[in-house]
């Protein structure tokens, strides 16, 4: 049980719940390639059986860290923060794009969208789950809307999911990595029938880095 006063900062978004902060390249979607720090906060209810960071799912689990180390370390290494979980809109993102804003800094979010959007930022990766489906606010702020292609079915989901989201939103699909034999091929095939779709891989878990 947390002391009242963390409990409150936690609330406040002044403290959160940080499982990892690492410098690594970017492995999917948009900015696939480029250089990034990543945040992931822990907390999550969204419950994805394919989830890869099921360990992130356990707020209680994240010590609560002030947001100014947070932020300190990120400054130490990259113009472009991604802040990821978890789902991190599970918490108020305000207080922190705010003070990495302050820094000048770049700020992504990788959220399936299951929570009203709090914080400032300049990319929004919005990759829905089946399990909890985004709020109506998240699409239509998408820059990107990324959806994991587990089976046959997903390729409606993703259709149903491109319909709600921003018409300048870039469309991604990626093939969840257990699948990714038997469903990357369908991928590209449907991206050549339906090339409003973009191929998004997970670059990072072939080239062996965080």
């Amino acid at each position: 049980m947390l002391k009242k006063d963390i409990q409150i900062a936690v609330e406040k978004g002044e403290m959160l719940p940080l499982m990892e902060e690492f410098y690594t390249i970017q492995g999917e979607g948009y900015h696939t390639g480029t250089a990034a720090y990543f945040i992931r906060v822990g907390g999550c209810d969204v419950g994805c059986h394919w989830c890869d960071v099921k360990e992130s799912w356990n707020a209680d689990l994240h010590p609560p860290t002030h947001i100014e180390s947070i932020v300190e370390n990120a400054n130490k290494y990259a113009k472009t923060i991604v802040i990821t979980g978890g789902e991190p809109l599970t918490w108020d993102m305000g207080p922190l794009t705010q003070s990495l804003k302050e820094k000048g800094l770049r700020i992504h979010i990788e959220t399936s969208g299951a929570y009203p959007l709090s914080g400032t930022w300049d990319w929004i990766c919005l990759s829905p789950k089946k399990t909890k489906l985004p709020v109506e606010g998240v699409y239509e702020k998408a820059h990107e809307l990324k959806v994991i292609i587990h089976n046959k079915h997903d390729f409606i989901f993703a259709e149903e999911q491109a319909a709600k989201t921003n018409k300048d939103a870039i469309l991604f699909l990626q093939p969840e990595w257990s699948k990714k034999e038997e469903m990357t091929p369908l991928i590209v095939d449907y991206v050549m029938a339906n090339p409003k779709w973009r191929v998004s891989l997970q670059t990072h878990k072939y080239l062996n880095i965080p």
